[in-house]
């Protein structure tokens, strides 16, 4: 009986530290959205989440560890987002709600995106843990590609390349429009296309 309630002791507070973990990458990331991804002070972290910042190196040990916990979390989020939608049977079309589906989760925040697409931060690298949820989530791209007969690598990657281009493009030139992220599907289609012609019977 001593044992059982130590485990339950334990466990709660093991799910207080991740609620309160939780918490702080929230704020962390109220703050990225007004100073940049790159603006994200600790001390103004601590003031934000009512803490001294000493008290906030038992939670992160470094800026990098906090990040690397935003990061995970942008991806988790990403992940929860594409899990929500019901996509087409016709792979085609599918892979275009995919890919816009993407691009839209981009566009909302581009602190985040900052953050999970770009390389921004000198010297941050994900843990190999964070960095499993990015490949998750480009593991779902390449089989929505190839779902659609884009099989060949290179193909593979441009099509990757068209729709970070476009993303960046819509956020750099038309904020909060739909100047350039409109063409994605017309972009998708004709590089398709012309990927089929290219792959082997």
């Amino acid at each position: 009986m001593i044992g059982t309630g130590s485990a339950a002791s334990t466990g709660t507070v093991a799910k207080r530290r991740e609620a309160r973990v939780a918490g702080i990458v929230e704020c962390a990331w109220k703050l990225a959205r007004e100073h940049g991804i790159s603006g994200v002070s600790l001390h103004a972290l601590a003031r934000e989440v009512g803490i001294r910042q000493p008290s906030l190196y038992g939670y992160f040990d470094s800026k990098d560890a906090l990040y690397d916990a935003m990061f995970a979390d942008g991806n988790r989020q990403l992940i929860e987002h594409l899990d929500a939608i019901t996509f087409s049977s016709d792979p085609r079309v599918a892979l275009k709600e995919w890919l816009g589906a993407f691009a839209a989760f981009a566009l909302e925040d581009p602190a985040r995106y900052e953050l999970l697409f770009q390389r921004h931060i000198p010297g941050f690298t994900p843990s190999a843990a964070s960095y499993a949820l990015a490949e998750e989530v480009l593991g779902g791209a390449y089989s929505v590609m190839r779902a659609a007969a884009v099989t060949q690598q290179g193909d593979i990657d441009c099509l990757v390349a068209i729709t970070a281009g476009i993303t960046e493009a819509q956020l750099s030139n038309d904020p909060g429009g739909t100047r350039w992220v409109r063409h994605l599907d017309r972009l998708v289609d004709v590089f398709v296309d012309d990927a089929l012609t290219r792959s082997p019977q």
